[in-house]
């Protein structure tokens, strides 16, 4: 039996899991996952919303009987595809194939960590608490996977304080070595025969860090990348070198608590260790006030901030000596020693790095900030990623495809040989969905602009009776727009910032009838089935900023070259980009809603016609009149109980 006949009416599928429905493009993608791992060859394809991918990729890795790594973008998806997908496939192909999630360190509780915090100072009263019912659960837990503690928020101070991470790792020398939740973690991994990680986790490996992965991705015989839109991102910043305030803060702390405890008699050691951190926090102080991404000629500009930064580096240095002289006397002091000269090598690479192939950049706020060295191209270092591992490699999402190809995808990772297919989302857009481009006399740099998305919006929401996302590319058109709209409507108002995404997107299904204000992460990765998500409106077309350091040295670089920025660089990121903001409108076979894109620059330019030639294909109407009667008409089958949620 093939793959694709398995996913048929009839198959196992559908024999076992209640309400499968068979799609042929499912089947389709089953049948070309099987040939790649069959040919040990590639392929690069976006599966539409309701195409059912997960289970497209999981039948025929399960029928391979190979090894196999799955990869998707976050912990939350992780979960999901672990936990729910993959034990409904196994039981239907009744497949004894063993399986294990793996997560990056940080997702697990670090036993010797959790008992030095309770002694600690720094550990402040609410964590305190926190860290009693993390003790708790620590004595009955198996996994020790912190997803398993309600009871703490995952924003929690408490959780780098009893996690760990490659730089504060022990290792072997750990007090509670036998004990260790990674180690088992990673045991499991490497005895299964299919293993969930996230994007984070395989780049960590593939770019050859110390992510405790290194002993399964060479033995993998196929790998799935689910999501994979944010792999070029994901890899550039892998592929590059970063420091954090935080890493740093962590070392001066974790230095001075180990010289309390391993050379109480070296009081210049902790002295330095204040120091260190004394200067990270006026390096904090410094550069808060350029909050966001920054070229490295701010450092130029303001020649105060690379004296600081300079100042830094030498109480790091000055730290990573009495380091070197205290090593001896304990395996606390040993490894600070360690983490200093491995952090003190990545601030001059951060510092000091003259690559023509890579760009230099900070990221600033009013809590901390990151050194950042990001190459501009990594499609070769890909590639020969990619050669170095010849398993089948399967690169799958919901928006990959640019006006109906993934060319642009395959040229920024340097795939060359693949194959290539593009399937279309089976819902029924042409009656489930409304594609509104009001007609708007500016373009969004324009001070009429948002006040005008405003009252185009306020007209919207009346006929859709609340229930929507305002997406928007920036946090001042949101702030804006929230403020001027927060008295205005009857309807509930959630903003992001408020609380934690988590919290407002339950609060926006528990309503019912709520409008969401929200940026960049509401864009993607969420998924509100049903009414309570009628509408989504999208303030402008998601170009990336115009002082973002990376595009704007990519685009350098491109323009050097004779070529176009905008058509290789800047459009193709912004098409992906409004899929995916526009991909949180139907979820579902039954859901109904309309799209709201403000932008008038959709009509006005050229490249209007491909971003709306990459949308799933739906009626356009510029008239308001025929949102309403969208609703109307909806609203009075569904009280004549004929109709079906709105999505």
């Amino acid at each position: 039996m093939t793959p694709g006949a398995a996913l048929a009416a009839g198959g196992p599928v559908a024999a076992v899991i209640e309400g499968f429905q068979p799609r042929h493009a499912q089947q389709e993608m089953a049948d070309r996952v099987a040939a790649a791992i069959q040919s040990h060859g590639h392929l690069v394809c976006e599966a539409g919303t309701g195409t059912g991918k997960t289970f497209a990729y999981l039948v025929p890795a399960l029928m391979a009987g190979v090894r196999t790594i799955l990869s998707t973008a976050t912990r939350t998806l992780q979960d999901q595809l672990f936990h729910v997908d993959l034990p409904r496939v196994r039981a239907a192909l009744k497949s004894e194939a063993s399986v294990a999630l793996l997560k990056g360190r940080s997702n697990y509780l670090c036993l010797h960590r959790m008992e030095q915090a309770a002694g600690d100072p720094l550990v402040g009263p609410r964590e305190q608490k926190e860290l009693a019912v993390v003790t708790a659960w620590s004595r009955e837990t198996v996994l020790g996977d912190i997803a398993e503690v309600s009871e703490v928020s995952e924003e929690s101070p408490l959780w780098p304080y009893v996690t760990s991470t490659v730089e504060n790792c022990l290792g072997q020398k750990c007090p509670r070595i036998d004990d260790c939740h990674v180690k088992e973690a990673r045991r499991r991994a490497v005895a299964a025969d299919l293993v969930v990680v996230n994007h984070h986790l395989l780049f960590a490996d593939m770019a050859l860090r110390d992510a405790g992965f290194g002993e399964i991705l060479p033995t993998a015989q196929c790998v799935v990348i689910d999501e994979a839109h944010q792999l070029p991102e994901l890899a550039a910043n892998a592929f590059g070198h970063a420091l954090s305030a935080r890493q740093l803060r962590e070392l001066s702390r974790d230095s001075d608590r180990a010289a309390r405890s391993e050379a109480p008699d070296m009081p210049d050691l902790r002295e330095a260790a204040r120091l260190l951190e004394q200067g990270v926090e006026q390096a904090i102080g410094a550069l808060a006030q350029f909050s966001g991404k920054q070229s490295e000629s701010l450092l130029t500009a303001h020649p105060v901030l690379g004296e600081l930064l300079e100042t830094l580096h030498g109480h790091l240095s000055s730290l990573g000596t009495q380091l070197e002289l205290a090593a001896g006397r304990g395996e606390e002091l040993e490894a600070c020693e360690r983490r200093s000269a491995e952090l003190l090598l990545k601030l001059r690479e951060c510092l000091q790095q003259d690559d023509p192939d890579a760009v230099r950049w900070l990221e600033a706020g009013a809590r901390g900030f990151v050194l950042h060295v990001t190459p501009l191209s990594i499609a070769d270092r890909f590639r020969a990623r990619l050669e170095h591992y010849p398993a089948a490699w399967v690169f799958c999402s919901g928006t990959l495809a640019i006006g109906g190809s993934v060319a642009h995808f395959c040229r920024e990772l340097g795939i060359v040989e693949a194959d290539e297919a593009v399937w279309h989302s089976p819902f029924d857009y042409a009656n489930q969905a409304l594609l509104h481009l009001p007609p708007i006399p500016c373009d969004p740099g324009d001070q009429r602009y948002l006040p005008l998305i405003c009252d185009i919006a306020e007209a919207v929401f009346a006929a859709s009776r609340g229930r929507a996302f305002f997406l928007f590319t920036s946090y001042r058109a949101l702030e804006f727009c929230a403020a001027r709209l927060r008295g205005r409507l009857p309807w509930p108002i959630l903003v992001q910032g408020d609380a934690p995404r988590a919290r407002l997107l339950a609060e926006f299904r528990r309503l019912g009838n709520a409008v969401l204000f929200g940026t960049a992460t509401f864009w993607e990765g969420v998924d509100v089935r049903g009414e309570a998500l009628s509408c989504v409106i999208i303030d402008k077309l998601p170009f990336a900023p115009p002082d973002d350091p990376v595009a704007r040295a990519r685009a350098d670089r491109l323009a050097a070259e004779g070529r176009s920025a905008f058509n290789e660089l800047q459009l193709p990121a912004a098409v992906i980009t409004l899929k995916q903001g526009a991909g949180r409108l139907i979820r579902d076979a039954a859901d109904r809603g309309v799209l709201v894109l403000c932008d008038p620059r959709l009509k006005t330019r050229g490249y209007g016609k491909l971003f709306l030639k990459s949308l799933p294909p739906m009626p356009v109407t510029r008239e308001l009149s025929d949102v309403q009667k969208f609703f109307a008409s909806f609203e009075g089958k569904a009280d004549a109980g004929k109709a079906g949620s709105i999505g």
